[in-house]
């Protein structure tokens, strides 16, 4: 299990919007995930999920609105100061770099790092032995893997980022259940070592099983927010996004 370094830091959103041509995506979104905390972000494709991480790791600017991650406010910093500030995404679908080796893609993510060779030498390791099977395959092109071994990479490449909050979208996303359910005990691993953690997930069971907290958005608001229990037990998110 990757060692965590630093403490914790909380990332605090507020009234955040943003706009993909003339369409508003997101709408006045509040959501906080206090240090060492995890919490689940649900909602239907199209709701809003990867737009909030796209806006709060500066890929996609804000349109209006605050995040705060450790006190300072993100809005306006460019994805890779991000980064150096300890927030980490790691993105839906996974984003690898097929035709690279596993290793390659891995020491890609600590590229904000790289005047600390001896510190990635030993992040790396650190993640090898997270995941095992990429040591072992740590020579192979990522694209050669399974889907379950390519989320690994994707994990890995973001954990090469030192996180001090990783925002992880959708990795469950096209696994076998056996394959989910090794992922979000990994993630869980992550968190307990203390690393804030904001999971986005369609996979409401399995999700709220491990959250501290959570909210549910659509059409890029958040409609409801609470401790897993709750939600769990609530009609509208049972039929909405667990099938019961």
């Amino acid at each position: 299990m990757p060692e965590q370094r630093k403490a914790a830091a909380g990332l605090v959103i507020e009234n955040l919007s943003l706009d993909y041509g003339s369409f508003r995506a997101l709408d006045g979104v509040r959501l906080e995930a206090k240090p060492g905390e995890l919490v689940v972000l649900l909602g239907a494709n199209g709701a809003g999920k990867s737009s909030i991480f796209l806006a709060t790791s500066g890929i996609h600017p804000a349109a209006g609105g605050s995040i705060r991650f450790g006190g300072r406010e993100l809005v306006g910093m460019k994805p890779s100061q991000i980064v150096g500030q300890g927030l980490v995404l790691c993105p839906e679908g996974r984003k690898l770099f097929p035709q690279m080796s596993v290793l390659q893609n891995l020491n890609l993510g600590a590229y904000v790092h790289r005047g600390d060779r001896a510190g990635n030498e030993r992040r790396l390791a650190e993640v090898m032995a997270l995941f095992p099977i990429l040591q072992e395959k740590q020579h192979q092109p990522a694209g050669s893997l399974s889907g379950g071994q390519q989320q690994m990479v994707a994990i890995g490449r973001a954990l090469m980022g030192r996180p001090q909050a990783l925002l992880l979208d959708e990795p469950s996303l096209g696994l076998a259940p056996l394959v989910v359910k090794q992922v979000f005990e990994v993630i869980q691993r992550i968190n307990r070592a203390g690393t804030t953690v904001m999971l986005a997930e369609q996979n409401a069971y399995a999700a709220l099983k491990i959250a501290d907290r959570a909210y549910v958005i659509e059409s890029g608001r958040i409609v409801m927010e609470g401790d897993p229990q709750s939600l769990l037990k609530n009609d509208e998110v049972r039929r909405a996004y667990i099938g019961a």
